[in-house]
């Protein structure tokens, strides 16, 4: 038997915004500390891009989950399960599932052959300077695709906190939420980022843990009392079916099938979780690190099931869409629902945690891109001292922080863990094809690297523009604009496809030889690991 309950009220939030600030600002004043502690030790690029190579693989596969557990994870997923169900909870799978490509293909092979960044990969056979400035672009626009993600996820948490339903009020949250990410990483460099990373994970993953045993203790530690009960709310039988968001038309069908290719293929591509293998000593330990990931990462997904409709049976899906930031609010009204304003005041700190945590992660993988990528090794080809390399890192910062704030602006009340979609199918076009032949394929060229990171990034991008998600449709960015020629909203079953061809046709038809010695050692060190501690210690 279901214990049903009444509706949140979402004007009753406003009461709480004294006691949310506070705990708001208890922990940026905690984890600020930290990061300042941390950034003692900053004293080379190594220090700065990789964290001094300190962390165990326990240590590094905590802050993966924490830096991969995003407001996408937390705030988008929980929601889409509350609003759609079942196809909400794809999501979950395919994020989880898209961990093992990253294990079996990518994890041990670049901490074995790379230094800072995945262009230190792809360029140790290949020509330098243009694919290392192909890898430093594709790597800034797949930082910013997510760092929308999680700008729009921000501007959702605290407008709802505050009860800010106005445009003004919520960009203004966006540019408090972007400074304070600029400090993050301009004191603390990736040892700082790491700790915010690891303890936003054991409060998030804890944070969940409790809703979901408080969730099933309401329905008697039955689920199917609680999807009884989230069906019952909503007046959708169809809740627990497939096609609800995916399945009602052909091209929807399609757009599923590009979204599970774009998450399952885009997570070993990721600029931000790529680098985390190079903060650990040794490939073994990038090997746990991941195995370590897995564990955590699917353990809170089983919980965004009970979370999601918890939040349909508990909050309602009405509720969920009227309030401010529409489906993103369901974790933090089934939060407020539980506990009331103290477990909403630690939830909502915990999901900014992550937003902080991750955008941190993000910023300093695009500033070493651009500083190690292209500013050391193209423009001072490769003279640049390590204080001048991390003084240009830190500016970069700046830059991407401002451009974050305002691509967050535009992009305030999307859904997040969508956005973050889009991400995914940009960093599998742009990078993976690029990554698995530099690995695997011995006649892969510097033109067939070229080919492939420009035509994925670029198809990806065009597609995205002419797609519903900019134009053409009610939720879309640009409302009353309609150019939307490309029906499908995720482009990865079209971009993918089309980088790895590329790719090959690039490689086939091109008449220059790579050097056959370089490409060899590459592969013995990828797979054994000989020479690699050498190459990254320095």
């Amino acid at each position: 038997m279901t214990l049903m309950v009444p509706a949140v009220n979402v004007a009753d939030l406003k009461d709480t915004t004294l006691l949310n600030m506070g705990i708001f600002a208890l922990f940026v004043a905690i984890t600020m500390v930290i990061v300042v502690k941390a950034s003692k030790n900053n004293k080379t690029a190594a220090d700065y891009y990789a964290a001094g190579r300190s962390f165990t693989g326990s240590q590094n596969g905590t802050a993966i989950a924490g830096d991969y557990l995003s407001a996408a994870s937390f705030l988008g997923i929980t929601g889409a399960i509350a609003i759609n169900g079942y196809d909400g909870f794809m999501y979950s799978i395919g994020f989880l599932v898209a961990w093992l490509v990253a294990l079996l293909l990518v994890a041990e092979l670049l901490r074995n052959t790379g230094k800072f960044t995945m262009a230190d990969v792809l360029s140790f056979r290949l020509k330098q300077r243009p694919v290392r400035i192909a890898a430093a672009i594709s790597t800034l626009v797949v930082c910013f695709f997510y760092l929308l993600a999680q700008m729009a996820g921000a501007g959702t948490l605290i407008s709802l906190l505050l009860g800010i339903s106005d445009w003004g009020g919520q960009a203004l949250v966006i540019v408090v939420v972007g400074a304070l990410m600029i400090m993050y990483v301009l004191i603390g460099g990736m040892k700082g980022t790491t700790w915010v990373q690891i303890i936003k994970a054991v409060l998030l993953i804890a944070g969940a843990a409790v809703m979901t045993l408080w969730v099933l203790a309401i329905f008697g530690f039955n689920l199917s009392a609680l999807l009884g009960g989230a069906v019952e709310t909503s007046g959708n039988p169809n809740l627990l079916n497939p096609g609800l968001q995916y399945g009602k038309t052909e091209t929807s069908k399609i757009d599923f099938m590009s979204l599970a290719l774009a998450l399952v293929l885009g997570t070993a591509a990721l600029p931000h979780v790529l680098m985390r293998f190079y903060t650990v000593p040794t490939a073994k330990e990038a090997r746990k690190s991941v195995v370590w990931s897995i564990w955590l990462i699917g353990v809170f997904y089983l919980f965004t099931l009970v979370l999601g409709f918890g939040a349909a049976a508990l909050v309602g899906a009405d509720t969920i869409k009227a309030a401010p930031g529409g489906v993103n609010s369901a974790a933090p009204l089934l939060a407020f629902h539980l506990g009331g304003p103290l477990l909403l005041g630690f939830i909502s700190a915990v999901a900014f945690a992550t937003i902080l945590a991750v955008v941190a992660g993000l910023t300093i993988t695009a500033a070493a891109s651009f500083a190690h990528d292209i500013y050391a090794s193209v423009i001072a080809k490769g003279k640049a001292d390590a204080a001048t390399e991390v003084k240009v890192a830190r500016r970069t910062v700046v830059v991407i922080g401002l451009l974050a704030i305002v691509g967050g602006i535009f992009a305030n009340g999307q859904n997040v863990a969508f956005l973050v979609a889009l991400a995914f199918a940009v960093a599998a076009s742009a990078n993976l094809p690029t990554i698995v032949y530099s690995l695997f394929w011995r006649k892969f060229t510097t033109q067939g690297a070229i080919w492939s990171m420009y035509g994925g990034l670029g198809s990806a991008i065009i597609l995205i523009a002419l797609s519903p998600v900019v134009s053409g449709a009610k939720t879309s960015m640009i409302p009353g604009a309609n150019f939307a020629i490309f029906p499908l909203s995720n482009p990865g079953i079209v971009s993918i496809p089309l980088a790895f061809l590329l790719g090959w046709l690039g490689s086939v038809l091109d008449k220059k030889l790579e050097d056959t010695t370089k490409q060899a050692e590459m592969e013995v060190r990828s797979l054994t690991g000989v020479g690699a501690e050498k190459a990254t210690d320095h």
